[in-house]
């Protein structure tokens, strides 16, 4: 079973072509839609955060996930966890994304368009959007206790 609520996709120029390969994916391999947060078209000098921001502030809002392509990955991390309730991750193999959906509840996941080829991060995704619970016990534990620490930096 898939993942089926809001999905949402971003990239930076680094990994706009990895996030078009993933956007035929979804339509033509796994039949789900996503919304494409930008870039609308290439351009070798944008910035990632006006990307990521924007998709992670809709993800959150909307209660959806969010997948950023860029180069490496952690720019988009870094920003994209600044919007609270973003909890992103790097999805750098199948077990990291299943991982951390099961264990963190992630709702975002960054893809490094120049380490992963387009078959490797096609099935860290299809293992992300399989992965639809977080487990309980001491893992929801420790999200209670990010959570708490997040409302109280927020006020």
């Amino acid at each position: 079973m898939l993942y089926s609520g809001p999905l949402y996709i971003c990239s930076d120029h680094a990994g706009y072509q990895l996030k078009r390969r993933l956007l035929r994916f979804f339509k033509n391999e796994l039949k789900i839609k996503a919304t494409d947060c930008g870039p609308k078209s290439y351009a070798k000098e944008d910035d990632f955060p006006d990307f990521v921001i924007p998709a992670a502030e809709k993800t959150v809002k909307n209660g959806g996930r969010l997948i950023a392509c860029c180069g490496s990955g952690a720019g988009e991390v870094i920003a994209g966890n600044k919007v609270p309730g973003m909890r992103m991750t790097i999805g750098y193999n199948i077990e990291a994304a299943e991982l951390a959906v099961k264990h963190n509840d992630a709702n975002g996941l960054a893809l490094a368009a120049r380490v992963l080829t387009e078959e490797h991060a096609m099935a860290i995704v299809k293992k992300y959007l399989e992965t639809t619970e977080a487990m309980g016990g001491k893992y929801a534990r420790r999200r209670k206790k990010i959570d708490m620490y997040e409302k109280k930096i927020c006020k």
